[in-house]
């Protein structure tokens, strides 16, 4: 899959689970964060399209999307991230 539909299919996720997704310019490198009952994604517009993915995916391995329908392709980098995390 093309890094650009694999980015895509995140942003998709990100609106069917009513969180939005903010790009933005800066010295971060983005993550997943809940302000009052907002659930936001912020990912850095400066970053290379790798760098955006691995943080979407990052975002998203710390929510519980079992009961979510997700792409293969798109769950297998989520799966990734989460078990990256488990040994760090």
């Amino acid at each position: 899959m093309k890094k650009t539909l694999i980015y895509q299919e995140f942003e998709n996720l990100a609106e069917q689970l009513e969180i939005r997704l903010v790009v933005g310019k800066g010295s971060f490198s983005g993550d997943y964060c809940l302000v009052e009952e907002d659930k936001y994604i912020v990912v850095n517009k400066n970053k290379p399209i790798e760098q955006k993915i691995k943080r979407l995916a990052l975002a998203f391995s710390k929510l519980d999307l079992s009961d979510i329908y997700v792409k293969p392709a798109i769950r297998e980098l989520i799966d990734a991230e989460k078990k990256q995390t488990l040994f760090e």
